[in-house]
């Protein structure tokens, strides 16, 4: 039976899910409609469909589709222990895997469906630019870096 925690959990995962999947969504339909890549530019932040073939920050990328289906069931099979994971935290910790799970099941998505990650968010100063990356990644990243925060800042005895 799914209790009131659950059903919070459930529905958070889906709120990040569905703004990931909005934001590529709306990038991709300006980049096929009027078919330009760049959708803002400023002085620190361009907004550029990319498509990434690897994981993050576009690593791990190759044309074999062997090594390409090789990621992705590892990448399926992180997914699933991160909902081993979620199931078995609670609290803050809990909204961290969750975090972690919805950013890597909005990227699996992707791969599944487009064989490729929609990556957009170029932040850069002058001509030095960070890597492109998406809503996913972002959840990604800070679900761990806050994993690894908590777990530094818990006094161990």
């Amino acid at each position: 039976m799914i209790n009131l925690q659950n059903k919070k959990t459930i529905f958070l995962s889906l709120v990040f899910f569905v703004i990931d999947r909005i934001s590529k969504i709306l990038v991709i339909n300006h980049n096929n409609i009027l078919e330009e890549k760049i959708l803002y530019e400023s002085r620190f932040l361009n907004l550029e469909l990319v498509w990434n073939d690897g994981v993050a920050f576009g690593l791990l990328a190759s044309s074999s589709m062997y090594f390409y289906n090789l990621i992705s069931g590892l990448i399926f099979f992180i997914i699933v222990v991160l909902l081993f994971f979620i199931i078995k935290s609670k609290g803050l910790e809990q909204l961290f895997y969750v975090m972690i799970f919805s950013g890597a099941l909005g990227n699996f998505y992707d791969r599944i469906v487009f064989r490729s990650v929609p990556d957009f968010i170029d932040l850069h100063v002058n001509n030095m630019h960070w890597f492109i990356f998406n809503f996913a990644d972002v959840l990604i990243t800070l679900g761990v870096l806050c994993l690894i925060f908590r777990e530094f800042s818990q006094r161990h005895d």
